[in-house]
């Protein structure tokens, strides 16, 4: 009897070490599918979370505060921009320019057979940065840019025009069967880490700089202007020192690339009388290097401009 009662006691105490183990499992089992459910709930709160924000934000601008348009606005304003048509140069004719081109009897300059235009300035020089809106509307008329970029004034404490929209001509590439443009940009716009001045990026060449010497200083300019910039070399016919509008670059102020471009065919417009009255001078001095060729571009309306260059010094 005891013996049996020792046996029941044995396997009771057998039974409940089972039980507890079994529910121990159960706990485990348990804790792992919460975790498990818990992790899942999770990821999943993640992944709608980022949908939302997705879904809501705005798609990203389309142009660079610092260097202007990009990809379809920025072919969309190169388009406006070379292709202004010539009614509104015509109505446009001498427009707003005050500082034209001077006529000069100066060092030939030729490349491959075809005259040569050099100009040298810098993509930090506001003066610079207005005339590039002119040269370019008017070398399009004689030719095709490609590889053209957008690009700003400098802007170290006390610039004059920091900031005018413009362009820059480092890396692009110009065809014509009228005449060779050959374009150096001296500097950057990027200030040095002393903030004294900007970043070296091209050097003119010893013949380059010889013209640059000798015609960017007197008689040619007065000495007040010696060394200014833009410096424009029409193939030793005409010279410009200096922005055809002095005032141009506070005509950009705070505009757009796409808002100056655009404007340039609308003859009564502000930016088009010095963007356009530039382009048909930088257009006559050009037409007096081709000897007025293409007719179809050399007009009366331009050629006449030619008369009315003054001769430097």
């Amino acid at each position: 009897m005891g013996k049996a009662s020792r046996t029941k006691q044995g396997v009771s105490r057998q039974q409940r070490i089972a039980a507890q183990r079994a529910a121990q499992r159960r706990r485990e089992v348990r804790n792992r599918v919460l975790l498990i459910s818990g992790a899942a709930a999770l990821v999943i709160v993640i992944v709608v979370v980022f949908v939302v924000i997705k879904a809501n934000s705005k798609p990203a601008a389309t142009t660079s505060s610092a260097n202007g348009p990009t990809g379809a606005a920025l072919s969309s304003v190169i388009h406006d921009t070379v292709s202004v048509p010539a009614t509104t140069l015509e109505k446009i004719g001498a427009g707003s320019v005050t500082n034209p081109p001077a006529k000069i009897s100066g060092t030939p300059l030729t490349s491959g057979g075809k005259p040569e235009m050099l100009y040298i300035g810098a993509e930090y020089c506001p003066y610079c940065a207005f005339e590039r809106w002119g040269m370019i509307v008017a070398l399009s008329r004689f030719g095709t840019f490609s590889g053209l970029s957008t690009v700003h004034s400098g802007n170290i404490p006390g610039e004059v025009y920091p900031n005018t929209p413009t362009w820059t001509f480092y890396k692009s590439t110009y065809t014509s069967k009228y005449l060779v443009f050959t374009p150096v940009e001296e500097t950057t716009n990027v200030p040095l880490s002393s903030g004294q001045g900007y970043t070296p990026l091209q050097s003119p060449t010893a013949a380059q700089q010889a013209l640059l010497t000798k015609y960017d200083a007197p008689p040619y300019v007065p000495a007040a202007n010696k060394g200014a910039i833009p410096f424009v070399y029409f193939g030793g016919h005409y010279l410009i020192t200096g922005a055809s509008v002095p005032t141009g670059p506070a005509l950009l102020d705070g505009k757009s690339w796409a808002t100056i471009a655009s404007s340039l065919k609308n003859p009564s417009d502000p930016v088009a009388q010095a963007v356009g009255g530039a382009a048909n001078y930088i257009t006559a001095a050009i037409c007096g290097m081709t000897g007025n060729q293409p007719a179809t571009v050399c007009t009366p309306t331009i050629t006449a401009l030619q008369a009315k260059m003054p001769s430097a010094g």
